[in-house]
């Protein structure tokens, strides 16, 4: 099942880079998600540092919007223990995203983990993808952007950006995914 299921998310990032090529070379943003602030430039609108969260909700998010939010915060730097666009770790910026959506999240990665419906077969934007990295068990927290592309902030050398399921450090790494609705 696990060779399956890998073989489906090559396959699916394989499809997505042949059509996106044209994207890379010329670092375009397929539309109509948002275009990323670049690093240092002041947040407007709802990620902004100043805005207060929406309370939780109980309605579904917009997963699109979810994950437009997430891609606008691409550039901002790693912070251990960061929760707001001043800098970020894996489970603070999981937690910032989705509490722009109505949807409250724990803190920690490993409680992350523990909340949501089991999807790891069925992928879709907006669910959180856990990976084991620093130790056992769930230690990195990401959100799927569709297909074989997921957007994280990755460690104390890196900035929020997008990666590929399907890429070798990732892809044996991968612990599962949980996708997560309000009560």
């Amino acid at each position: 099942m696990a060779r399956a299921y890998f073989l489906r998310v090559v396959m699916m990032g394989l499809a997505t880079a042949i059509l996106c090529s044209a994207c890379a070379s010329t670092s375009a943003v397929p539309r109509p998600f948002p275009m990323p602030a670049r690093a240092g430039t002041p947040q407007a609108g709802p990620e902004s540092a100043s805005t207060p969260a929406p309370a939780a909700s109980s309605r579904e998010p917009d997963w699109y919007a979810l994950v437009g939010t997430a891609l606008d915060l691409r550039g901002i730097r790693y912070r251990d223990g960061g929760t707001d666009p001043q800098g970020f770790d894996s489970s603070g910026f999981t937690q910032y995203v989705f509490a722009r959506h109505g949807v409250a999240l724990p803190r920690a990665v490993r409680e992350q983990y523990r909340i949501g419906q089991d999807v790891r077969d069925d992928l879709a934007p907006g669910d959180l993808l856990f990976f084991t990295t620093a130790e056992p068990g769930a230690s990195h927290v990401a959100i799927s952007v569709g297909g074989d592309e997921f957007v994280h902030a990755p460690s104390s050398t890196g900035v929020v950006r997008v990666e590929h399921l399907s890429a070798s450090y990732w892809a044996q790494r991968f612990l599962g995914a949980r996708r997560v609705t309000p009560p």
